[in-house]
């Protein structure tokens, strides 16, 4: 019987230590499923900051592009503004004592001087108005100053150089001259 109670103690015993490598082993298991399940969620959260981090990028992308686009061919349209002013000049001489020729010739001038800005006009330039109205900063420059009592202070006296803004940014602001 000794030796039969040897062999059940040590299919206890057996027993025993299996239990316990498969209680280790199971431990272990766990430990293994929440370290992943933990790389998982980090990896996920990951993936969703860099998603929207290309997001982000991608709209200032478009932002970029669409301001390009908007304001494309500033600089020719600040070239042409001076033109313009040649023009608005040439038509301020027109005076009743003009022959017939130059009659005609300053007529010519109005006319493409009209196209142009109408031209101008159409591409998303307008003036700035300014002329009796309180100085603002951002729209007009003054250069100079005067005093008249019949005037509200800090109100434009006078245009000295046209202002222009192209799809509402201004381009040229205004030269005024202002009341003190």
């Amino acid at each position: 019987m000794d030796n039969k109670e040897t062999k059940k103690d040590e299919k206890k015993e057996i027993k025993k230590e299996t239990k316990e490598v498969k209680k280790e082993h199971k431990i272990k298991i766990d430990k293994e499923k929440e370290e992943l399940k933990r790389k998982n969620t980090e990896l996920n959260d990951k993936v969703l900051r860099i998603s929207a981090e290309m997001q982000n990028m991608k709209r200032r992308y478009d932002e970029e592009i669409a301001r390009i686009y908007k304001y494309d061919g500033e600089e020719v349209i600040k070239q042409l503004l001076s033109v313009v002013d040649n023009f608005e000049r040439a038509i301020l001489m027109d005076d009743e004592d003009l022959t017939d020729e130059l009659s005609k010739f300053l007529s010519g001038f109005k006319m493409i001087y009209t196209n142009l800005v109408n031209i101008l006009n159409a591409k998303g330039v307008k003036e700035i108005e300014c002329q009796g109205l309180e100085f603002d900063p951002t729209k007009m420059q003054a250069v100079l100053t005067d005093k008249i009592d019949s005037i509200e202070p800090n109100y434009v006296i006078e245009v000295l150089q046209k202002g222009y803004t192209y799809n509402e940014k201004v381009i040229r602001p205004a030269m005024v001259k202002v009341n003190e």
